[in-house]
């Protein structure tokens, strides 16, 4: 017995014999688990073509927030399609959708926008033809070809004297991209929106030529009485729309003016 255990111990142990993976009954060698892989649908109109959902970790030192911002931002379909087509922005979408549902650009006309930084508006401005498209905000950009900006705060008292003359005569379309950094209150959020759509809407009546248009971002809310009493009274026609290119868990929203009635005489 003692030899045996002996012998035993000191053999070499035998290989075992190669066994067949098992196969699906498609004949297909079964795929391991444990893998996940997230998919999400591509909105930007592919077609129903699913991509690659990029996780995002929360690294040393950067706050939550900031990794929810750069998670929405990696795995939104517009800002990659604004990437692969050379968009500055994912807003040029809205404009887009915008102009696709009032038909706001023409060949031709003078277009402004205020609040032009990065550029996406005025990029599609440019694109549909129109004859002059100016731009101002305080912040640097790089120029857009076919168009002119300036660097400039909107709310300085000199910058409606400086569009004018950059613009050389009445404008046909007045756009307004313009949002105060939020503060996290809603109601604060929502009048500071609303002064800014105020103040493009003074411009634009003092610009617009008979029969333009305005456009503006607003926030949903109920502050905006006096905005839309405004529009109603100097344009014919007035709506409210949301881009699909414009993020379902924001509250903005666009108000849109057509047909001016001219500059009110009295």
């Amino acid at each position: 017995m003692e030899r045996r255990r002996q012998s035993a111990k000191g053999a070499k142990p035998k290989k075992r014999a190669p066994v067949d993976q098992a196969t699906t009954a498609l004949g297909k060698v079964a795929e391991k688990r444990g893998l996940k892989v997230n998919l999400a649908k591509n909105d930007a109109g592919a077609g129903g073509q699913r991509e690659m959902r990029v996780n995002v970790k929360t690294a040393k030192g950067r706050k939550v927030s900031s990794t929810l911002w750069l998670d929405r931002q990696l795995n939104d379909p517009y800002v990659a399609r604004a990437k692969a087509e050379g968009y500055r922005s994912r807003a040029a979408y809205k404009l887009k959708e915008l102009d696709e549902k009032f038909g706001l650009l023409k060949r031709g006309a003078r277009v402004v926008d205020l609040g032009c930084a990065p550029g996406g508006w005025l990029q599609v401005a440019a694109e549909k033809g129109a004859g002059r498209v100016v731009g101002i905000d305080c912040l640097a950009m790089p120029h857009v070809p076919g168009t002119e900006h300036l660097e400039l705060d909107f709310l300085d008292e000199a910058a409606p004297g400086k569009l004018k003359a950059l613009l050389g005569g009445e404008a046909d379309l007045v756009l307004s991209d313009m949002a105060a950094p939020t503060t996290g209150h809603q109601s604060t959020d929502h009048l500071r929106i609303i002064a800014l759509a105020e103040a493009a809407l003074d411009f634009a009546e003092d610009v617009l030529a008979p029969g333009g248009a305005f456009a503006a971002k607003v926030f949903q809310g109920g502050a905006e009485g006096d905005l839309l009493a405004r529009l109603k009274k100097n344009f014919g026609v007035v709506k409210h729309a949301k881009p699909r290119a414009s993020r379902a868990d924001s509250a903005e929203m666009y108000v849109v003016g057509m047909g001016f009635k001219g500059k009110d005489k009295d």
